[in-house]
């Protein structure tokens, strides 16, 4: 095989693992990368058809990525009862996507928690359940986001704002659990800390 077969076949596995993508920001770049390395393949084997096609496909992906990054999302959180019928199909229908960044987790087993639906642009597309634990620390015991939506936007919003009311009932650190290695990423990558001692357990200021 030569270098520029490795060159074709690189730019076709990228544009084939962009389809597989739900987050459609990294399905953009993932796919502007494959359409790229095409672009580049066709045009040193003289395929101009290949070419032009690709290099439409790169103009199209640039053009969607520059208005997404324009795009302001207007997040809130909307606070719900734990017997809300539509919580109760919410955690049904994404369980077992829950259950791998949240292994166990059962919100009936959750004490005096507070539950809080994530609205993007009115879009339910998160929960985040927390409650108090021990010497003014609030547990973390879910901070999920639906797939296509997981661009770290929701996150910012969560750990960003104020949560006067944790802190009006004394709570002034986060502690979370975090038993799988996607979770642990998660967790570091939005600025909590690792505990050295208990390397699942992480914690962030309120």
């Amino acid at each position: 095989m030569t270098w520029v077969e490795i060159v074709g076949y690189g730019g076709s596995v990228l544009v084939g693992l962009s389809l597989m993508m739900a987050n459609i920001w990294r399905l953009r770049w993932v796919n502007l990368f494959g359409a790229g390395t095409l672009t580049v393949y066709g045009g040193l084997i003289g395929a101009w058809p290949v070419v032009t096609l690709n290099s439409f496909i790169v103009v199209v992906d640039v053009y969607y990525l520059v208005k997404l990054s324009r795009e302001r999302d207007v997040f809130s959180f909307f606070e719900v009862p734990q017997n809300m019928p539509f919580l109760r199909e919410f955690l049904r229908f994404y369980s077992a996507d829950i259950e791998k960044f949240a292994p166990g987790f059962e919100l009936h087993r959750t004490q005096t928690p507070h539950v809080r639906l994530i609205l993007r642009n009115m879009l339910p597309v998160g929960l985040f359940v927390c409650g108090p634990a021990k010497n003014g620390e609030a547990e973390i015991y879910l901070d999920y986001v639906v797939p296509g939506y997981r661009d770290f936007k929701s996150a910012r919003f969560v750990y960003s704002d104020d949560h006067d009311g944790l802190r009006a009932a004394g709570l002034h650190t986060f502690v979370a659990t975090a038993r799988v290695p996607a979770q642990r990423r998660y967790f570091r990558r939005v600025g909590f800390v690792q505990d050295s001692d208990q390397p699942w357990r992480f914690t962030r200021p309120v």
